[in-house]
């Protein structure tokens, strides 16, 4: 249904091309099928219930939220098997954690007894059971247990009356990071354990999933949009870059010097190829530098120039981060706004 023409809109706003978004959820599911791994897409990305619904009817098993008041949301808008693949650290965190778990089939992450002992804890008071896996550490330097200490954890899981041990779960699930799965698989087979999930992520780690067999499922967020990250790293095209962030040229002091009305509060302040995105009407143009209001603009390599009142459009560093700045988001086809989504988890960082 057209709601509005995008020229209606005031700029700087976020531009989600539906026909591209829906094509990356079809493509990603069948890659994900093809290989005979479950797919549970990261909301973090757009952390928009409606849009965690469009991927569970494609095929995917449930979704991965980084922090409990993700969860929450996305739980309430009845989304039922959820992975919060981070440590859960404090009592009060905690008790929401197994509110979250009353509702739908929950399973986090733990890296150190400590955090065992509060999850266990947690469950107790609750008169509950929770399923945690062993996050094993990576080349990434995150966090994450070393593979030698496993087994300790995944003995101190399965020890407690409340806690179910639901396997290993591992970020970024890269090719350089299978001798760790490898190890950490043998050893916990070798002290009599099943594991029955193996649970990668990352868009690297689901590009180079066919040579990683040991994991069984996989957490993708951002090849949903998709952004100039993904695209640096060759694992898109500009093609499937689905969110744009609309921009109007409100200056220009110079003949090589542009300024757009979004600067670090619209597209943050993430940077690469020496710029902060890619401006979709001038490639050649860059963003070299962001105040909070403001894009500052090169096009000293462009042979045209916009002019005031102009409008691009800026493929972002990092959609991830936009999202989460922003309280709508605008689905469109061609020249129409066909949705508006309310960002019901933005700021849900705790």
């Amino acid at each position: 249904m057209i709601l509005m023409p995008v020229s209606a809109l005031e700029t700087p706003v976020v531009l989600i091309d539906l026909d591209i978004m829906l094509r990356n959820i079809a493509r990603m599911q069948r890659h994900c099928d093809a290989l005979g791994k479950a797919f549970r897409p990261h909301i973090k990305t757009h952390k928009i219930p409606e849009i965690a619904h469009m991927q569970l009817e494609a095929g995917a098993i449930g979704i991965a939220c980084q922090k409990v008041s993700e969860a929450e949301v996305f739980a309430d808008a009845g989304v039922e098997d959820i992975q919060i693949p981070y440590n859960i650290v404090g009592e009060r965190k905690l008790d929401r954690l197994m509110g979250v778990n009353r509702v739908c089939r929950l399973t986090v992450s733990a890296d150190d007894p400590v955090v065992i002992d509060g999850l266990e804890s947690a469950a107790q008071r609750h008169k509950a059971r929770l399923r945690v896996m062993v996050d094993l550490g990576t080349d990434i330097q995150r966090t994450g247990a070393p593979p030698e200490r496993a087994v300790e954890l995944a003995r101190r899981i399965r020890g407690s009356e409340q806690l179910d041990f639901a396997g290993l779960l591992v970020y970024p699930s890269t090719v350089s990071n299978r001798p760790r799965i490898q190890a950490a698989l043998t050893m916990l087979h070798e002290a009599g354990f099943v594991v029955e999930s193996v649970s990668g992520g990352g868009i690297g780690g689901a590009a180079q999933a066919a040579d990683v067999p040991e994991v069984t499922e996989l957490r993708v967020g951002t090849y949903i949009f998709n952004d100039v990250s993904t695209l640096n790293a060759g694992l898109c095209r500009i093609e499937d870059c689905a969110m744009r962030v609309r921009m109007t040229v409100v200056s220009r002091p110079d003949a090589d010097r542009v300024i757009l009305d979004g600067g670090s509060k619209t597209i943050a302040a993430d940077r690469a190829n020496d710029g902060h995105g890619l401006i979709v009407e001038y490639p050649e143009a860059r963003i070299y530098k962001l105040s909070e209001e403001h894009a500052h603009c090169d096009f000293s390599a462009c042979a045209a120039r916009p002019s005031v009142g102009d409008i691009v459009h800026v493929i972002p560093v990092h959609t991830c981060v936009v999202t989460n700045l922003h309280d709508r988001i605008y689905g469109v086809r061609g020249d129409n706004v066909e949705e508006i989504w309310e960002v019901a988890a933005r700021g849900m960082v705790c």
